[in-house]
């Protein structure tokens, strides 16, 4: 896979989404959180998952996720977990140190470009989730748990970590870091987060790359989400 192609297969797909889920805001009056999640599996996962089981047919004649897992070898799960866990904890510090300042460079950006849209487009705002039903905030939760903490970066994951890093042309140390920049880029609809995403997922991605795991990084990032969908749901229903 050449360069071209590479960025290609990753901001092509988050393109048509991210157009999709601009689109549908202005229509559906339902979270947009649940509406992100919908369209996530109609359209995004799909797309991904496409390419995964193309590739697999063309390079080994049957529909199968085979293609993601290209120069994958076993290590044990404990070693799996220990790994996944400190990065977790480094995650950890990054949030608590590194984000807020982030956050800080990009608030008057940020509170420019939320200002263009609907309320819904920002996550964030409580008292708009608020504004529904209580069986429709839960059904909400309940989409954001399933998607945001299993599905979404399963996939995610078998995608980059897997597909995407194993195809490309260029392999040396740097193909990991590439691939976490092109990540967290890939993110279009939240775009103020870059700089910790980076942080936080390129040591990762780098030590799954030299242990030929990415069962490392599928368990890191579902603990990452996993917190932070705790604490959302938390201050949701507080």
């Amino acid at each position: 896979m050449s360069t071209k192609g590479l960025l290609a297969r990753v901001f092509i797909p988050t393109a048509i989404f991210s157009l999709l889920y601009l689109l549908a805001g202005y229509i559906y009056p339902i979270p947009h959180l649940l509406l992100f999640f919908i369209l996530a599996a109609l359209v995004l996962m799909p797309i991904e998952l496409g390419i995964i089981l193309n590739a697999s047919k063309k390079e080994y004649g049957t529909w199968s996720l085979r293609s993601a897992f290209n120069g994958q070898k076993k290590i044990p799960v404990l070693q799996i977990l220990i790994i996944a866990f400190c990065f977790f904890g480094i995650a950890g510090l990054l949030s608590a140190f590194a984000a807020p300042v982030e956050n800080g460079i990009v608030a008057g950006m940020r509170e420019t470009v939320l200002s263009w849209l609907p309320a819904g487009f920002d996550w964030t705002d409580f008292e708009y989730l608020r504004s529904f039903s209580r069986p429709t905030l839960v059904l909400t939760s309940v989409v954001y748990v399933v998607f945001n903490v299993f599905l979404c970066p399963i996939t995610e994951e078998l995608y980059f970590r897997g597909y995407l890093t194993s195809h490309y042309q260029k392999q040396n140390w740097f193909t990991p870091i590439l691939i976490a920049i092109l990540f967290s880029l890939y993110h279009f609809w939240l775009p103020f987060h870059n700089i910790f995403r980076i942080l936080a997922f390129a040591p990762v991605a780098y030590v799954s790359y030299r242990k030929k795991n990415f069962g490392i990084s599928i368990v890191f990032h579902c603990l990452c989400n996993l917190f932070s969908t705790v604490s959302f749901i938390a201050a949701v229903f507080a």
